[in-house]
């Protein structure tokens, strides 16, 4: 059967095993040639080991590490849906989110720390044809089956990949080594990884897609099934697609109350519409030049990280570097993101602003955005589970997405505690983002749960939030592309603010505060029933000693 401990590395080595560009993110050896097997009989496969290992989670001893065994589980039978979902076989898109964009985008981010490194990086190369022929074959598969992709995102990825092709710098020539190592990669990449980037490409250009209107996963066969499974993975919680699409509803009521307070203040109108326009056409909101940009996210991280000790018991030992999403990446990249540090401290927990069409983007969205991207969001949260070395490697890196995005959302409201916004039009951006993460449950579940079109989708977020055109369409392909990612903000968000409340209510004048942060960063990323859990039980611990 096997120990708690045992089990949570049995479970990380199947995971890796699917994703190993994952373990090179999170920088975890012996993954590093590898990139994902996506025949079927390898996803079958991992679906069985994932089962028998829930399984056998399931029959340990009930004192045996519960919250380590709860996240075996839920991360095996996730794993299980995932597979299920059948992804890969209709997601084609310009964005990470893709099989081969993820290759563009994660790859390029791989530290070299000597020749071990080198060579898995060469072979990682090498194993691109490969890699893609057998994406090509699972795309071809779907459409021939009905599971088509979205012809819109297919022309996005078909141009994003002639702008690989056509590119000065192959991105993927970033990594840096030794005089062997430059001149076997530039011959990869001129032989064989750009050959096999332009075949994929012809593959993939032949597929007829579905048109703008059928874009969802209710389109699709199962997709019902498929999509509220997916939101469970995601959410990791059993609410359904019509209960979120409700939360959402409500939650962009309650801030339209806000933004009549800010709007007040900032623009001396309380009409919500009109609150909008200013937001989106005032030329003084908008950003002059990439520099700009990137200047102010500095500054802002930087100022959370001057305040957090009076929030936070634990930092993170290395501070956050700023710098713009790479060029090529750009135009099918979100508004920001954050890679972590590599283990070793070679490379530094990175926050990437998107400076692409920067004059069409909003300088009141920098602040909130660096804050949940950054200090004190997921680069707290990612590198201070780095430093739990106590636990099993899988409480470090497990994956998920309502803790992860839910912190990060959290964070947000939280900076206005901290006193880290600048002013009211900073706060419109935070009510900005909060309006984009509401818009997700409502956008999300309308595409894949009730047939939703894009263009209804975009008319939805341009009738109910501020955001620029490029964001809310950037914004609805990500949605189309992963569906069920998205829900997973707000419902984390909400329910860490629910688990904090009930802390501060049962204990009153001994609640602290930076406590509070250390419990919910101190165990890694938690599904959210177990991080309810986890925090009752310090609230009791914490009731008995005092």
């Amino acid at each position: 059967m096997g120990t708690t401990a045992e089990l949570a590395d049995e479970l990380l080595d199947l995971m890796f095993s699917q994703t190993p560009l994952g373990a090179t993110i999170y920088g975890v050896p012996g993954y590093d040639h590898l990139l994902t097997d996506h025949r079927a009989v390898t996803e079958e496969s991992a679906r069985a080991r994932a089962l028998d290992i829930a399984d056998r989670a399931r029959a340990l001893p009930a004192d045996d590490d519960p919250v380590t065994r709860a996240v075996i589980v839920q991360q095996a039978e996730a794993l299980v849906d995932q597979i299920d979902a059948l992804g890969v076989e209709y997601t084609i898109t310009d964005s990470f989110f893709a099989p081969a964009g993820e290759v563009l985008s994660i790859m390029p981010t791989t530290v070299l720390s000597g020749p071990e490194s080198e060579r898995a990086y060469l072979d990682r190369l090498a194993a691109i044809p490969e890699f893609l022929r057998r994406v090509a074959e699972r795309q071809l598969t779907g459409a021939a089956s009905g599971r088509t992709p979205v012809q819109h995102l297919v022309d996005a990825a078909v141009a994003h990949i002639d702008r690989y092709l056509a590119a000065d710098e192959d991105p993927l020539a970033r990594p840096e080594g030794g005089e062997a190592f430059t001149a076997e990669r530039e011959r990869l990449l001129a032989e064989v990884v750009r050959p096999a980037f332009a075949a994929y490409r012809d593959a993939i250009a032949g597929i007829g897609g579905r048109p703008t209107d059928q874009v969802g996963l209710s389109w699709l066969s199962d997709g019902e099934a498929v999509y509220t499974a997916l939101a469970r993975v995601q959410t990791t919680t059993n609410r359904t697609p019509k209960e979120l699409h409700q939360t959402g509803l409500d939650i962009m009521a309650e801030l339209a109350r806000e933004y009549a307070e800010l709007g007040e203040r900032v623009f001396g109108t309380s009409d919500v519409a009109e609150i909008f326009e200013r937001m989106r056409t005032d030329p003084a909101l908008r950003w002059n030049s990439e520099d700009e940009l990137i200047t102010a996210a500095r500054e802002a991280v930087t100022r959370a990280e001057e305040a957090a000790p009076r929030w936070f018991g634990r930092l993170p030992e290395q501070r956050c570097r700023v710098e713009p999403v790479p060029a090529a990446d750009a135009p099918g990249a979100p508004l920001a993101y954050y890679t972590p540090p590599s283990p070793d401290g070679v490379r530094p927990g990175t926050y990437s602003a998107n400076t692409h069409r920067v004059r069409e983007r909003f300088r009141y969205q920098a602040e909130a955005t660096a804050f949940h991207e950054a200090v004190p969001g997921h680069h707290f949260q990612i590198t201070l589970a780095q430093q739990l070395t106590g636990l099993p490697m899988l409480r470090r890196v497990a994956q998920v997405t309502a803790y992860l995005e839910g912190w990060g959302l959290y964070t947000e409201r939280l900076a206005d505690e901290m006193g880290l916004y600048t002013d009211d039009v900073a706060r419109l951006g935070m009510l900005a983002l909060d309006s984009m993460r509401a818009g997700r449950l409502v956008v999300d579940t309308g595409l894949h749960a009730y047939g939703w079109s894009r263009a209804r989708a975009i008319e939805y977020l341009r009738e109910n939030t501020p955001l620029a055109s490029v964001e809310i369409e950037n914004e609805v392909d990500r949605y189309i592309a992963a569906p069920g990612q998205a829900l997973a903000y707000m419902v984390g968000r909400l329910e860490i603010q629910r688990i904090r409340a009930a802390a501060e209510e049962a204990l009153g004048d001994r609640f602290d505060i930076r406590a509070f942060h250390d419990v919910v960063l101190g165990g890694g990323p938690l599904p959210l029933a177990v991080l309810d859990e986890v925090v009752a039980e310090w609230v009791r611990t914490h009731r008995v000693t005092q």
